[in-house]
């Protein structure tokens, strides 16, 4: 049953039910927890406790002190910002831990008062429900093809990717050791190795990756981590060596906001073209519209 004959069976039997019942079962769609747990697979719940895994080995904010240029851009951002990786802590999570005491969706503006304001929060990771969107909704099917995760961090791309896709090959390059090891203890933990090899490497000497790869993946990658001409050549080394035709490569922010935000003169519709994306989807009470709206897609030329 395919989206259009799954519809008109849906309406046909809510036209069966009595006009006084009706709110109550459109009610119960909307809310209930047996129509939430339609949504969820057993590829999600490894995925959650991969999550789990490696919030044993992190600090609360999920980033080490090798970071130190990361955690320098983050603190001098205009608005008090809280780095809190998705892939960790969905928003249960910072629920908890708010209520615990131990984080806090707030900062005081005035010390000693009552008076706060929300704190922005930043993630480097996509969440378990984006990752869901992206490898069901955003990538076709890869079935033999080859991913590569630039920045692959703690590896969640790479994980969903080996839980949510058939590809072949799912390559990350991450230049942080620190990240590196504790993918290859979730990879070794997880039996993950027959399908994923992470890289321990900058991007700019990685052109073979780059140009053998059929999706590669670009999440917040340089902007925190790198200072401006660092970011300018890895684009444009990017720029030069993705060129396999109908190579597929996602980004977030879109590829225009990256390049006119660096400033670098780099001739995009001569290289890569955007296929629209259908955000228009229920993942779980959790979906962030928003979130997913920041995912771009766009097809090698």
């Amino acid at each position: 049953m395919d989206v259009s004959e799954a519809k008109d069976a849906i309406h046909s039997l809510l036209g069966r039910v009595s006009p006084r019942a009706l709110p109550k079962v459109i009610q119960w769609m909307r809310t209930s927890s047996e129509i939430e747990e339609l949504t969820t697979s057993n590829s999600d719940i490894l995925l959650h406790n991969i999550a789990d895994s490696l919030r044993n080995h992190l600090p609360l904010e999920a980033m080490v002190l090798s970071e130190d240029l990361a955690i320098e851009n983050i603190q001098r951002l205009q608005k008090p910002t809280l780095h809190v990786d998705a892939f960790l802590y969905n928003d249960d999570t910072i629920d908890s831990l708010c209520e615990e005491g131990k984080m806090s969706r707030n900062y005081c503006m005035s010390c000693g008062s009552t008076k706060t304001a929300p704190l922005d929060f930043l993630s480097h990771s996509f969440s378990i429900l984006e990752l869901k969107f992206l490898f069901h909704n955003v990538i076709p099917d890869l079935s033999g093809k080859t991913l590569l995760d630039v920045g692959s961090r703690l590896g969640a791309v790479l994980y969903a990717g080996y839980v949510y896709s058939s590809a072949s090959k799912l390559e990350g390059v991450e230049i942080n050791a620190e990240f590196c090891n504790l993918q290859e203890k979730i990879i070794n933990k997880y039996n993950f190795s027959d399908r994923i090899q992470v890289h321990h490497s900058d991007i700019c000497s990685q052109k073979s990756l780059l140009q053998q790869a059929d999706v590669v993946v670009l999440n917040n990658v340089f902007e925190y981590f790198l200072k401006k001409e660092e970011q300018i050549k890895a684009w444009i080394f990017i720029y030069e060596n993705l060129r396999k035709k109908g190579c597929l490569v996602v980004t977030v922010p879109s590829l225009q906001e990256s390049f006119n935000k660096l400033q670098v003169n780099l001739q995009l519709s001569q290289w890569a073209e955007e296929v629209e994306v259908d955000t228009d989807i229920f993942l779980g009470p959790d979906t962030d519209q928003e979130a997913l709206s920041d995912i771009h897609l766009y097809r090698v030329l």
